[in-house]
């Protein structure tokens, strides 16, 4: 059943984070819990991980969820949206964070390694959405993350994970469109160099990741989910159908 709510306050009430139990995610889950959303968030297989964050969103006070959701299967994003809002009541925004990232040469990438990639990056997005469009209230959000390596040159190897990436553009500007009379704001943000468990600040492929940004270091996920608490607010309610980049000035 499509939702007829309307968000009237700052802070948006129910939230899904897909891959929200590490990372960028979690920050994400939190920050929306701290801005007042009872937020649901998926893990596919760090139950542990998932269970820490969702103490942490009730020990901000509001209700949180945890589902397991592998996205490479072709009906669990859309099932993880209608099992949020029945699990919180309604859903006023989602937060497409979950993706993987495979690196290698392009003569070299199995198969596999490629139709798992567009499943969770490009196909798991979209269903996302299209659920999403059903049930979210109107005022909603949907906020994607992508890459800064999908609007400027990535290095070898980036070449599948880049082009996935880039697929969101043309999922946000004419989605925003078709969402836009409801008041729904649809946007993408493009993080540069985030130091994460899976991109470490520190790892092996580091200082070539700083030295390409003005700022010359890392961001962090609570930097990034500072910009998706905000374009999940009401304050950012003018904002739709753009890329928000937050890159420490890689492209400057």
């Amino acid at each position: 059943m499509s939702s007829t709510t309307t968000i009237t306050a700052a802070a948006p009430r129910a939230a899904l984070v897909t891959g929200g139990s590490r990372g960028i995610g979690a920050a994400i889950a939190l920050r929306l819990a701290e801005a007042g959303a009872d937020v649901a968030i998926t893990y596919v297989r760090d139950e542990d991980a998932a269970r820490a964050v969702v103490a942490k969103i009730e020990g901000a006070g509001r209700h949180a969820v945890a589902l397991r959701c592998d996205a490479a299967d072709a009906g669990a994003a859309a099932e993880a949206v209608h099992r949020a809002a029945d699990a919180l009541g309604r859903l006023d925004v989602l937060v497409n964070n979950a993706g993987i990232g495979v690196l290698g040469p392009i003569a070299e990438l199995p198969d596999a390694e490629v139709e798992r990639v567009l499943a969770v990056n490009v196909r798991a997005v979209f269903l996302a959405c299209r659920a999403a469009a059903d049930r979210l209230a109107d005022g909603g959000r949907v906020i994607s993350v992508g890459t800064a390596l999908s609007r400027y040159a990535g290095g070898p190897g980036s070449t599948l994970y880049g082009m996935s990436k880039s697929a969101l553009i043309g999922l946000t500007k004419p989605l925003a469109r078709e969402l836009g009379p409801r008041g729904i704001t649809v946007n993408l943000v493009q993080p540069g160099p985030v130091d994460t468990d899976l991109n470490p600040a520190g790892g092996p492929f580091a200082e070539g990741q700083r030295a390409a940004t003005a700022l010359g270091r890392f961001g962090t996920a609570d930097e990034v989910a500072s910009l998706v608490a905000y374009l999940a607010s009401a304050d950012a309610g003018f904002i739709t159908g753009t890329e928000v980049v937050v890159d420490g000035g890689h492209a400057a």
